[in-house]
């Protein structure tokens, strides 16, 4: 299974980042076979409008089927749950810290959007 996790730095060891839309990357991560690849999503760090639905439509083009954030606003949600992605908000540590919380069943899918439209602008 394929997961995306937000994060600000590019490897494992990198934290954690708690925006979703304007996350700086997605790692995808292959629970399979261990794999990742890093997707940069400079385009939407501090895009004006539109992040969420934007940093959606990138994660579901790679195949991911669930993402680790912090946390998740009303568009990024139903554009991600349109797709049949499973959102988990609350994710923090390192990427790694989350993977295995989502491995060990630790995190549970989120039901919705848990800030608003605009969280993380100007962050």
């Amino acid at each position: 299974m394929k997961i995306a996790i937000t994060t600000s730095g590019d490897n494992l060891d990198a934290p954690v980042d708690p925006r979703f839309g304007r996350a700086k990357a997605f790692l995808v991560y292959d629970t399979d076979s261990a794999e990742w690849s890093l997707v940069d999503n400079a385009q939407n760090v501090n895009a004006a409008q539109g992040a969420g639905i934007q940093s959606a439509t990138t994660v579901v083009n790679t195949g991911a089927e669930a993402v680790l954030t912090g946390n998740c606003g009303p568009r990024a949600f139903a554009t991600l749950s349109a797709a049949n992605v499973k959102i988990y908000s609350g994710a923090a540590g390192s990427v790694q810290e989350a993977i295995d919380k989502f491995k060990a069943g630790e995190l549970k899918a989120s039901g919705g959007s848990n800030v608003d439209a605009h969280f993380g602008m100007g962050m």
